[in-house]
């Protein structure tokens, strides 16, 4: 049966603070894509954009912020990829709304991209698309482009106070971006005083990062963190330090005396000298990599600081993946195994730790196959516990959450890294993989949990198990699988004799190890 759409030269057009927007609507949803939200020159904090005279197109989606490697099309089973032009010039958001009524005051979640702090973009992945998510919560959904790697955390700050933020500068884009949310989206039909930011990996980082902002905590009331919660120690970036003498490595490679070169230059050829300093440095033992660094605007990562006063005001949902890093999972069919071939697989990781590991295992997920063990993920998950526990301890509202299905493919694999995106966008029927049995009810938990959340500050809906707070002495997960349910401190001596007793899966460590 076909679908409504409407796009005249007349509706829908909204009008923001800068200007008019025109975009689609199709069934009950309208559309406005790759609206600018901020303009910035490189190494400079965003501005405000211009306002125009007219009625400006939505109807295609905005530049992503270029990318330091090139795209490999491969993995798109398990997360199908898109890709898209690229350009510095990249602040741009997009919105589906069901209603373009100013008085509406629908909830606002507004989506933050993974990809660590390097890579990644509003539409890479088939999952990122806000109409299902829309539709289903009956709220505005937004998502946004932002600057990475080199020109959004490149740290250039002992050369000149005009680089003060350098290293935060795709933080500041974002920041930037719900700056405009809060001042535009009535017309979207939007509550700007009702949003919610939520990511997954590097956007989850992103999110935990915002709520150490003073800047940004006006500016959202809740945060939902995907996989985005790690220790300075665990996470290849660079310190001061090691920046200071990474930007001069790239002036001696350019044959360059002042830092201003690094403003013009070509985007490649930018990249070019980064890649070209940073091997001495990883040879000297120091981490190259990008993330946000403290300053006297981002109050640094809360597991290593402090968390921020503003950020302990806010509920927040945090949670991870079982296996977060199973694409490296080689057990083909393993519910075929033998029980003797299983605890084989087992051994061969564990060792003489195999009976204490799969007690703890056992115990924490009696229905799992204990092949899974040996993809269990503890580089998310072992940080995720400090964190709740610390948020806990503050008496800080937070929801703990755990994504632990079984897939199909190879014959059973564990949930990985970015497994749980479909479901939480209720897009289960864009990602063939996500269509496991227990998929339809899966999604009504999960979009379910997401969408209350966002509206309420509390996850709980008629579809799901009770899900209590996460508290000291009450540290409640909820485990989202065949049969979800709310356990209690259920995992933490398993991951903590898991990271014990064999290497974390992780992304690789960029310094040469002494």
């Amino acid at each position: 049966m076909a679908k409504e759409f409407l796009c005249t030269s007349s509706e829908p057009v909204v009008s923001t603070k800068y200007g008019k927007l025109r975009g689609f609507r199709y069934d009950d949803i309208y559309h406005f894509y790759g609206i600018k939200y901020a303009d910035a020159k490189r190494f400079q904090m965003p501005k405000e954009v211009e306002p125009w005279d007219g009625i400006k197109d939505a109807l295609s989606y905005g530049y992503i912020a270029p990318l330091m490697e090139q795209e490999s099309p491969q993995g798109d089973l398990t997360v199908p990829h898109r890709f898209w032009p690229k350009s510095e010039d990249c602040q741009y958001l997009n919105i589906w709304t069901p209603s373009l009524d100013q008085g509406a005051k629908k909830a606002v979640i507004v989506w933050i991209h993974g990809g660590g702090f390097s890579g990644g973009s509003s539409l890479e992945m088939v999952a990122y698309d806000g109409k299902n998510l829309s539709e289903y919560g009956d709220m505005v959904v937004v998502s946004l482009n932002h600057r990475l790697n080199v020109i959004g955390y490149l740290d250039l700050s002992a050369f000149g106070e005009k680089y003060w933020n350098t290293a935060n500068l795709g933080q500041a884009d974002i920041v930037a971006a719900l700056q405009w949310i809060h001042d535009n989206i009535a017309a979207f039909g939007g509550d700007p005083d009702n949003v919610t930011i939520f990511g997954q990996s590097g956007g989850g980082g992103k999110v935990n990062a915002l709520l150490q902002t003073p800047a940004a905590d006006p500016l959202f009331k809740r945060g939902i963190i995907q996989s985005g919660l790690w220790a300075e120690e665990g996470f290849p970036h660079c310190n001061k330090e090691c920046a200071k003498m990474l930007v001069e490595g790239m002036l001696s490679y350019l044959g360059a005396d002042s830092v201003e070169v690094l403003e013009t230059l070509p985007y490649e050829n930018l990249v070019e000298a980064y890649k070209a300093a940073e091997p001495a440095l990883n040879e000297q033992g120091y981490e190259t990599g990008f993330s946000p660094m403290k300053n006297d605007w981002y109050l640094g990562n809360a597991l290593d600081e402090g968390f921020a006063p503003g950020g302990l005001k806010k509920p927040v949902m945090a949670g991870t993946v079982m296996a977060e890093f199973s694409f490296a999972f080689r057990v083909k069919d393993k519910n075929t195994l033998s029980d003797e071939a299983r605890l084989a697989v087992v051994k061969e990781k564990f060792g003489e730790d195999t009976d204490e590991v799969l007690s703890l295992f056992q115990a924490a997920y009696p229905d799992k196959n204990i092949v899974d063990v040996t993809a269990l993920d503890t580089f998310f998950r072992y940080p995720a516990i400090r964190w709740l526990d610390g948020r806990a301890k503050e008496g800080a509202k937070t929801y703990s959450f755990l994504f632990a299905p079984d897939f199909t493919v190879d014959g059973g694999k564990p949930a990985w890294h970015c497994s749980e995106i479909p479901f939480a966008f209720h897009n289960v029927d864009k990602v063939a993989v996500a269509n496991i049995p227990c998929a339809d009810q899966l999604e009504e938990e999960v979009a379910g949990a997401w969408v209350a959340f966002a509206k309420t500050g509390d996850p709980n809906h008629k579809a799901l198990a009770n899900w209590p707070m996460y508290e000291t002495g009450k540290e409640y997960t909820m485990v989202f699988s065949e049969k979800s349910e709310a356990k209690l401190d259920f995992d933490r001596k398993l991951i903590e004799k898991v990271d014990e007793a064999a290497p974390p899966m992780m992304p690789g460590s960029t310094a040469k190890k002494k």
